[in-house]
């Protein structure tokens, strides 16, 4: 006998005991306080459920609303958060959701008209028409299956992406040809790698849905009725004392969830069961990173019944909040990484080190044969792409590179060791004469002026007034007593630069001196000495000033202080010591692509920083590779921030004076309108396209005698049209194995817009690098010509 379908059941219910009725017109407002509908007993709520306690971004979902963690079970399949104040609203035509501006983000509409919508007690949602045709939550799951609810064959659960991300994740359950199965996916597309667990039906027979029923017991239901268990739950479960919920969790493993119906805040959810056993071991795939992300190692804990991911040693999570998002090594790895030195010599730069039980089963680019254990450790630190070894006793020797997939903590087996490349050499080897002779030669930060000219503007604005006004010492230091900066004398800075002895660069507005300071435990600092000033008003400049004191962002140089004293003006900067990001990307040897992902990143979180999450918002207006400096950690940070909004007010009566550089300059610089922070989004967009491609975003190209100019935003998104994203990469390894080389592709294409209010803000550029949000397809970017 199939099981009748729910809302048949609730139609036999007296109408105030099965559900709370919502009524044509009703409507919810994103942030207000009443902004759900409730079932009849309270147990459930549809409406805007803020993400991660936000006040800003929220999700149209369902969840459990009488116990202290509101567990979400749907939400509207939507590629962006909800922001405040956007609506829902129940129409003759269905369900709407719109945005505070009016647009359409999801809706519902069924063939005939809606006469009313209820949020029911099983935890589903439903739209009935007048002749009783409906819409049901519970047809159309995300993640999650409560009791009374079916999958069908069509049907399907996707995991999140992380447990507080919900744009769909890498996981599935699905039916494939009558089997019930678990597969990881290519994300964000949706091809199934190898399955990791199946419920095989027999050759007569076959899966004609899923079943979680009303007494909490999860079963296969077969075309021929029989009823087929897999581990998720037994007889002792009860559902008067307690919640159930099925999840497809974010790291792959199906679990049925227990949560006491009666509960406190001390209570949460309890595992009551799972599959697969052991998802560190049951995922064996040559494509996809695992349960874990790539470059991490997966555990499972019987206590918790949960897998852990962790990140050998000399490598960091990309992602802090995210412990399933993988690693990336703290360091240069790669054939692009080090210099000829290095490279002849690499025992002196790199070691390698013993890893306990751990393995990456996959991933082999060679095998050698007959190697002894210290032959194959030879072998890898010789070969530029090795970053792991395993040797046997067998002398067999496996060698494995970024990045390392389905890695897994397990027993080792006998006689079998793993070996990880780390570097022992500090990073700076990337300019081995930093290392050496411990000094800075002129040619490495040479373009460190260049990165400090707009800062040296402003300094330079108000020299000229100090000439013809006396000022006193103890108001010019007050004023900057809050920020995070140092008045330093002159002389603490001459002696500090040896008496300006080590000139490192040099610009048109002053030079730049390597110095170590006393007073600080000898810190390596850069000293730049202005020669150069421009009229400004001294009050102007030092509120401008104490506004970049008051900065602090790990992916933005940290200027330290200053010297304003009789003529002198210096500002002095932490040190860099690997130049800027130009010398790296566009060196003799392309940098390997997971440092490129960090150095965009970093940009992105320092742009985010600087225009939305600093005290004084600040637009930048000359991003480019020669404005990022790159720390001995190979971090990328920011310079020559925090002036250019009183450069512009100072230097064009109209703001239509082009700022900035060539080949980043937005097109707003040519019109005549006041520009915003979407000029530095723009600019990001080319900066990220030259990361992507480790190219320059105008080069020369000499053909048929004539030299012509090839402008990469251009080239970049005819590849991108055409479907030819390896092109842009000349067949870079990490970077094709990576999924979110084509979506970074897209970003790049939506930050260079013609027009701003085309381009997402750096907030939204954030999320989709994260992969937080969906991807729109970019239109052509309809270039501007520049000159």
């Amino acid at each position: 006998m199939a099981i009748p379908n729910i809302f048949t059941i609730v139609l036999l219910l007296p109408l105030h005991l099965a559900f709370g009725n919502v009524t044509m017109s009703s409507t919810l407002y994103a942030g207000d306080r009443n902004s759900s509908w409730l079932s009849s007993s309270n147990e459930f709520a549809f409406g805007f459920c803020p993400i991660n306690n936000s006040t800003n971004l929220f999700l149209l979902a369902i969840w459990f609303d009488k116990i202290p963690t509101k567990t979400i079970i749907w939400n509207a399949d939507i590629p962006d958060p909800v922001p405040p104040r956007s609506r829902v609203q129940l129409t003759p035509t269905g369900l709407s959701l719109t945005n505070p501006q009016g647009r359409v983000m999801w809706a519902i509409e069924l063939e005939e008209n809606v006469s009313y919508g209820a949020m029911l007690d099983t935890g589903n949602f439903v739209l009935v028409s007048s002749s009783s045709q409906s819409w049901q939550s519970f047809n159309n799951p995300t993640d999650t299956l409560l009791p009374t609810q079916t999958l069908d064959l069509s049907s399907k659960l996707s995991s999140r992406l992380s447990p507080f991300n919900y744009t769909k994740g890498r996981f599935e359950l699905y039916f494939d040809n009558g089997n019930l199965s678990l597969s990881q996916i290519g994300w964000p597309a949706e091809y199934h790698y190898t399955k990791y667990f199946d419920i095989s039906m027999s050759s007569s027979d076959s899966a004609s849905q899923l079943v979680f029923n009303s007494s909490g017991q999860v079963y296969v239901k077969t075309k021929s009725g029989d009823q087929i268990a897999f581990g998720l739950s037994d007889s002792s479960l009860s559902v008067r004392r307690y919640y159930y919920r099925v999840t497809l969790d974010s790291y792959g493993v199906l679990s049925l969830y227990s949560h006491p119906r009666a509960s406190n805040e001390d209570q949460v959810w309890s595992i009551e069961g799972h599959v697969p056993e052991n998802i560190c071991n049951a995922i064996f795939s040559d494509m996809g990173s695992g349960c874990c992300g790539y470059n991490s190692y997966c555990s499972w804990d019987d206590n918790s019944k949960r897998p852990t991911c962790s990140c050998p040693e000399g490598y960091s999570l990309v992602d802090l909040n995210d412990i399933f998002g993988g690693c990336l090594p703290d360091f240069s790895l790669g054939c692009g990484a080090d210099d000829a030195p290095s490279r002849e010599n690499p025992e002196e730069v790199y070691d390698m080190k013993p890893l306990q039980s751990v393995n990456w089963p996959l991933g082999d680019y060679e095998k050698l044969i007959n190697y002894t254990k210290d032959e194959c450790k030879k072998s890898c630190l010789y070969d530029c792409n090795c970053v792991v070894v395993i040797s046997n006793t067998g002398k067999e020797c496996w060698k494995k590179r970024l990045p390392l997939s389905n890695g897994r903590l397990s027993a080792s087996e006998g006689g079998t060791t793993s070996l990880l490349k780390l570097r022992i050499q500090p990073v700076g080897n990337l300019k081995p004469s930093l290392q050496k002779e411990n000094r800075v030669q002129p040619a490495l930060l040479g373009s460190l002026i260049g990165s400090l000219v707009i800062i040296t503007l402003l300094v330079a604005s108000f020299v000229s007034f100090i000439f013809f006004k006396p000022k006193k010492t103890t108001s010019q230091v007050s004023s900057l007593v809050e920020t995070n900066m140092h008045s330093f004398t002159y002389e603490a800075l001459k002696e500090a630069t040896h008496d300006f002895s080590e000139e490192v660069g040099r610009g048109s507005f002053g030079i730049v001196y390597k110095g170590a300071l006393k007073s600080m435990t000898n810190t390596v600092v850069a000293v730049k000495r202005l020669d150069r000033m421009a009229q400004e008003r001294e009050k102007e400049f030092r509120n401008e000033l104490s506004a970049i004191g008051n900065t602090c962002h790990k992916n933005l140089v940290r200027l330290i202080g200053f010297c304003d004293e009789g003529v002198h003006r210096l500002l002095v900067y932490e040190f860099m010591s690997n130049g800027t990001l130009a010398d790296i990307l566009f060196g003799k040897f392309k940098p390997v692509w997971n440092l490129r992902v960090n150095f965009a990143l970093g940009i992105a979180r320092g742009l985010l920083y600087l225009h939305e999450e600093c005290d004084t918002p600040i637009l930048h207006c000359d991003i480019k590779p020669q404005n990022i400096l790159i720390d001995e950690h190979l971090r990328a940070k920011i310079s020559d921030f925090g002036l250019a909004k009183l450069l512009c007010s100072n230097q064009s009566r109209t703001n239509t004076v082009i700022r900035g550089t060539r080949g980043y300059v937005a097109p707003e610089w040519f019109k005549n309108v006041p520009v915003t922070a979407k000029v530095d989004v723009y600019s990001y967009g080319v900066v990220l396209l030259e990361i992507i491609c480790s190219k320059r975003s105008v080069e020369k190209d000499i053909g048929k005698g004539e030299e012509e100019e090839v402008i990469l935003t251009d080239w970049a998104y005819d590849c991108y049209v055409e479907g030819r994203i390896d092109i842009l990469v000349e067949n870079d390894d990490g970077a094709m194995a990576d999924v979110r080389l084509r979506n970074w592709v897209m970003i790049a294409m939506l930050c260079i817009q013609e027009n701003p209010e085309a381009r997402p803000s750096m907030r939204t550029v954030m999320q989709m690098l994260e992969g937080l949000v969906d991807i729109p397809n970019p239109p052509p970017p309809s270039f501007y010509t520049t000159v």
